[in-house]
């Protein structure tokens, strides 16, 4: 069995292409499509676009966007980004032009990497575009006349590398800056006790199955490139893709979302035989169904580990390590243990902590967690509290420290990975002329963990159809927030005060589920 790869020196992105270059510089590190680019080709690539970013007059603090799918230049960008000290912003592209006009406004874009795929979304902004627009196409191009040795910038753990737009309860996407830290934090802890819950070990082949506008998906593959391991680079996710990809490239890591993996095992002839390079599957952003554990064990016949956090933590601050991945166990329905470092309390609405069993909201202590909301001092310092990231979800602490998720004080909707905000869509379909109000709810569905349920109290003497605010919300919000179903009702539930009472709501969906997510 191959051995665990030592401690890695880098202690920043802008360290890794040098450090794994002056080491390795013909080993793979990126493989999209048929292209595969050396950790000699990804440093002198990231160091040309470096002193381009540089030359187009930008520095440090300088936000640069990517609105692209996943391909080896998204990784160019993140590490030239890196060694100028910008900071990258990577755009989701299932959203609309609104919702990244939003985004690109709100970051003070200056230069934006566009795929020609998605001029149109920058087209049909409602605002203008940054000034500096880069197709991704021509990237090699803008910089071929700039020299492929390293920049003169610094960066030290704290300054910060990225900033991930996550929804928000009031509607509007919050930017989450995350240090360099983020990305070198919890590797360290793991390393600093010994533990292979996660590991990255030499002649690894890592799939990334999350794109790279998420959290999930950025931290893997960094973790990855960190270590000096190769990572496959899908465009974006398709079941049977993925596993051609894991079968003929011999990936021996994954990470993903449980509902990929529903979509891979439920692939016409998808069988044992094509996983049997794979040792670990690391998986996040919903709990799995016992169901689904036991035919992903039974036909992947490899480690799993779950991980549990927000973009807000750096990622993943709890871990439900291999061991304890023992169908019908006792912790299978546990989010898991936190790191070493890392800390987990549960408080009541007064912010006492709360004994074992009790259920609260969840905080997380992380040397991993953000630096701020981006221009939004009072909601980071409502979630940012002496260092502990308040969560927002509800769950209890049992007597040896495993976190176990309960339910959702927030209220978020999560779509096969995806962080759906009820308000976001309430605020966009309370637009239209037929809707007097209306509430949306996460219900359970089989096949992508959660779907979107809308209530709507149509407007007086007005009769919508499903029909006529599903071509409403069409242009409005990305695809994985339209709501799967509508029920019409002539009033919502509410309090004395008047606040809805989204639970009832929801309760009817949920009763014969242990968990209140799903």
């Amino acid at each position: 069995m191959e051995t665990p790869l030592h401690h890695p020196e880098p202690t920043t992105l802008a360290h890794t292409t040098r450090f794994h270059a002056a080491r390795q510089p013909d080993a793979p590190a990126l493989i999209c499509e048929n292209r595969t680019l050396t950790y000699g080709d990804l440093h002198r690539a990231s160091n040309r676009l470096a002193h381009a970013l540089r030359a187009a007059g930008l520095g440090e603090g300088d936000r640069v966007a990517y609105l692209g799918k996943e391909s080896e230049h998204y990784y160019e960008a993140l590490f030239a980004c890196a060694k100028t000290g910008t900071v990258l912003v990577p755009v989701n592209w299932r959203l609309t032009a609104t919702e990244v006009s939003h985004i690109l406004r709100d970051s003070g874009t200056r230069l934006l990497f566009l795929e020609e795929e998605f001029a149109t979304i920058v087209q049909n902004m409602p605002t203008a575009a940054p000034h500096t627009v880069v197709p991704v196409g021509a990237i090699a191009a803008w910089c071929a006349e700039h020299p492929d040795g390293d920049p003169e910038f610094e960066a030290d753990p704290d300054t910060p590398v990225a900033q991930l737009y996550t929804s928000g309860t009031t509607g509007l996407p919050k930017g989450v800056v995350l240090a360099h830290r983020s990305f070198f934090a919890i590797r360290d802890a793991l390393a600093s006790e010994g533990l292979d819950w996660i590991d990255w070990r030499a002649g690894d082949i890592a799939l990334v199955g999350i794109p790279g506008f998420h959290v999930g998906g950025l931290w893997w593959a960094t973790q990855n490139l960190n270590a000096g391991t190769t990572v496959v680079v899908m465009r974006a996710f398709a079941a049977r893709q993925a596993v051609d990809l894991i079968r003929d490239l011999g990936v021996t890591t994954a990470c993903v979302v449980p509902a990929m993996l529903r979509m891979m095992l439920t692939e016409p002839g998808v069988g044992a035989q094509d996983f049997t390079t794979l040792r670990k599957t690391v998986y996040g952003g919903s709990p799995i169904s016992e169901a689904l554990l036991e035919e992903s064990i039974a036909v992947l016949d490899c480690e799993f580990a779950q991980i549990y956090g927000l973009t807000e933590t750096g990622n993943t601050a709890v871990c439900l390590p291999p061991a304890a991945h023992v169908p019908g166990g006792a912790l299978m329905q546990a989010a898991g243990r936190p790191y070493p470092g890392v800390r987990a309390k549960v408080i009541d609405d007064q912010g006492r902590a709360l004994p074992p069993g009790t259920v609260g909201e969840v905080c997380l202590h992380t040397p991993a967690r953000m630096v701020a909301y981006w221009g939004l001092p009072d909601k980071t310092a409502q979630t940012l509290v002496d260092g502990w990231i308040h969560t927002g979800d509800a769950g209890y602490l049992d007597e040896d420290g495993h976190l176990f998720i309960h339910d959702r004080i927030k209220d978020v909707i999560l779509v096969a990975g995806e962080n759906v905000y009820p308000a976001e869509i309430e605020n966009v379909l309370e637009h239209h002329p037929a809707v007097r109000e209306a509430v949306v709810v996460g219900i359970p569905d089989e096949r992508w963990g959660e779907k979107v349920h809308a209530f709507v109290v149509p407007a007086p003497g007005t009769r919508p159809s499903p029909r006529d605010l599903h071509t409403f919300l069409v242009p409005r919000l990305a695809a994985f927030k339209l709501p799967a179903a509508y029920e019409f009702t002539d009033h919502v539930p509410r309090n004395p005060s008047g606040k809805i009472l989204r639970r009832e709501l929801r309760d009817r969906f949920w009763a014969d589920t242990a968990r209140k997510v799903n």
